[in-house]
């Protein structure tokens, strides 16, 4: 089985901070992280490789820094790796990310494609199901549990909001990952030893078909005007020892000031 596993570096959204003026996010002094939902679709690609064998490739795209996170991989245990980096996929929205990743994986043999359920720097939940649209392959969204035949079908267990729906898949198809269904593996010794030993392959705009009209800012039908964090409320008024008629009076009341009703 071959498995390849989309991952993003992003900012680590604990120490980001916004810039009032502009509206933008500060990154510098903000240190890059892999993405959560990413690391537990490859902590699940890797257990594929303990239990059949797989071998796992994890791909991103991103400027030439994110190598950083395909290393981190590698000493997870990922046998290889895969930057799209290009100044013409610069600006790109989920859309033409998408599109951008599908061309480069149709030049990439594969059995299962893997990636997390969203990024935590977008939250959109929507590069890993436009990816599979793109390679019109069968996906399931929000999994947290995956079991394999060793042939061609998968059992995947996926986390909705009633409750979990259990279903049935045949390879090749596209599965987005729960962070909180993984414990990622550490990194271990031997492997953090060779993974500056493994090459990393470059694939750039010439390295794959593409539609130019289709990448980066020019591909992306939308574009993120402003970005601002939520402005603090002032302290509320505790009423204590009313009766439930009280409270609803002063529910009214408040309702009727802030003209509700």
């Amino acid at each position: 089985m071959k498995i390849i596993v989309c991952i993003k570096q992003v900012p680590d959204t604990t120490e980001i901070k916004l810039d009032p003026v502009k509206g933008t996010l500060i990154r510098d002094g903000v240190p890059s992280i892999m993405n959560p939902d990413d690391k537990g679709a490859l902590e699940q690609a890797l257990l594929f490789k303990d239990a059949f064998g797989a071998e796992v490739s994890v791909i991103t795209m991103g400027p030439p820094q994110a190598t950083a996170i395909i290393r981190e991989a590698f000493a997870m245990g990922c046998d290889k790796g895969y930057l799209v980096t290009d100044r013409r996929f610069g600006g790109a929205d989920t859309l033409a990310t998408s599109y951008t990743i599908s061309q480069a994986l149709k030049s990439i043999e594969y059995d299962i494609v893997l990636a997390g359920r969203q990024a935590i720097d977008g939250d959109t939940a929507q590069v890993g199901p436009q990816i599979a649209e793109q390679l019109d392959l069968p996906q399931i969204t929000y999994v947290e549990k995956v079991e394999f035949d060793g042939d061609k079908k998968l059992t995947v267990y996926r986390n909705v909001e009633e409750g979990h729906e259990i279903l049935e898949v045949e390879l090749p198809c596209m599965l987005t990952f729960l962070a909180s269904a993984y414990e990622p593996r550490y990194m271990n010794v031997a492997d953090i030893m060779t993974a500056y030993d493994k090459e990393i392959i470059t694939l750039t705009a010439d390295s794959f078909e593409v539609d130019e009209t289709r990448l980066g800012l020019k591909g992306s039908p939308t574009r993120v005007r402003k970005s601002f964090t939520k402005g603090a409320k002032a302290m509320g008024v505790l009423h204590e020892d009313l009766t439930p008629d009280q409270a609803a009076e002063l529910i009214l009341e408040k309702m009727k000031e802030k003209f509700i009703i």
